[in-house]
């Protein structure tokens, strides 16, 4: 399912300090380390359809069309997501029948014990950064907690990128090295420690580089784009920046051998928990990104809502704020709604860490409603005591029954 990562500049491990400011990459022995506005369809569980229930294939596309201003017909953002997804569960079904061709490091000079090394170090990484998600790694296998961390560590590398202390310094050509490299280590030639943990997470479990490629190209989206038209574009842009995390992550966590729900489902309820937590993520931090410049909100929908950027700018929360905010809180719970079905498709020892994040990431939203809808000049967060609470429920929500079985009994 999804990792959290919080798009926010933050200080620590940043795979901008491997790339220097005319974007060559530098060699470092340690590294430190947002569908259309207007909808005219419903998600498929607000219309009673439940893609969980044994033998019918997943309803996740919302529509498969979307119609630009010149009145054509065009293909949605969630149609050519959804093709990733189909893509990406065809290819975990034939690869687990064929085993995995081992590309291992070979290109790397490492050391005795260097892989543990490598796989530590994304460890403390992600205990560092990810505290509670990482407390749930605990549960898992220790192959498939590796491989989480390994992933996680490359995901906050490609994120630092635009969004760290050297943003400024990234550009377009920056990127492009960036995917070489990617492309590298998909081929067992890492570049440094933390490349050669996800280069041999590669090789032992069926994953594949797209998702990874279109992470890269979400990074690229925020170095050309600070506006977005309609929920299309967004929609798009969350995929792009967390979504993929979700279709990187399904083939470590695994499927649970008795889940009757199809692999589409499983792999477009993670799809979900990454569009819900970036939405989440965009929801939270509307002050801090227009004091960038940045406003990661639908300006059809402001529109309609009487608002404009200015009022973005000015950060007065005022009815029409409040009500804007509603529909878009509304927008993101229906998201986490969806990806709720699927946690418990999953590997048992896998549930807890995304029953955890996706319990804690919607209380943002809950915290967002306490502050007034102020989320101009206050930053919503959940607080330690909440914390703690959430992840006995999490772990008790672990142990249910997957969704598909579930809804097949009477």
């Amino acid at each position: 399912m999804a990792i959290i990562l919080v798009r926010a500049a933050s200080p620590g491990l940043s795979a901008a300090d491997s790339i220097s400011h005319q974007g060559t990459l530098q060699c470092s022995t340690l590294l430190k380390t947002k569908r259309p506005a207007a909808r005219r369809w419903m998600p498929c569980s607000l219309l009673g359809l439940h893609p969980w229930e044994a033998g019918r294939p997943s309803p996740a596309v919302y529509s498969s069309l979307a119609v630009n201003p010149a009145g054509e017909a065009v293909v949605s953002s969630e149609q050519k997501v959804y093709d990733v997804v189909l893509k990406q569960a065809a290819l975990l079904k034939r690869q687990l029948r064929t085993p995995v061709l081992d590309a291992r490091p070979q290109d790397m000079d490492m050391p005795r014990n260097g892989l543990k090394e490598a796989y530590d170090r994304c460890g403390e990484i992600c205990e560092e950064y990810a505290k509670t998600f990482y407390l749930g790694t605990m549960l898992m296998t220790e192959e498939r907690r590796r491989a989480i961390w390994a992933i996680y560590v490359w995901c906050r590398r490609t994120d630092e990128l635009v969004d760290g202390p050297n943003a400024n310094y990234i550009t377009p050509t920056a990127l492009d090295r960036w995917e070489k490299r990617l492309e590298d280590l998909f081929t067992g030639r890492p570049y440094d420690m933390l490349d050669a943990a996800l280069s041999d997470t590669i090789s032992r479990f069926p994953i594949d580089i797209q998702p990874f490629r279109d992470m890269i190209e979400g990074m690229r989206s925020d170095l050309r784009k600070t506006r977005y038209n309609n929920f299309d574009e967004l929609y798009m842009y969350c995929y792009y920046v967390a979504g993929t995390v979700g279709l990187m992550s399904v083939p470590v966590m695994g499927i649970a051998t008795e889940s009757k729900a199809t692999t589409e489902s499983v792999y477009s309820a993670a799809l979900a928990l990454g569009i819900a937590n970036q939405l989440t993520n965009i929801l939270r931090d509307v002050g801090e990104d227009a004091r960038r410049g940045r406003i990661y909100l639908p300006q059809d929908e402001l529109a309609q809502a009487g608002l404009s950027d200015e009022d973005i700018f000015k950060g007065v929360v005022t009815n029409r704020w409040r009500n804007f905010m509603k529909r878009q809180i509304k927008r993101a719970r229906m998201f986490f709604e969806e990806a709720e079905r699927g946690v418990n498709e999953l590997s048992q020892a896998s549930r807890w860490p995304v029953w955890a994040s996706l319990l804690l990431y919607r209380q943002i939203l809950d915290e967002i409603e306490a502050n007034d809808y102020n989320n101009f000049t206050k930053r919503a967060y959940v607080g330690k005591g909440k914390k703690l609470l959430a992840l006995p429920v999490a772990y008790g929500k672990s142990l249910l029954l997957p969704c598909s079985l579930r809804n097949g009994q009477t």
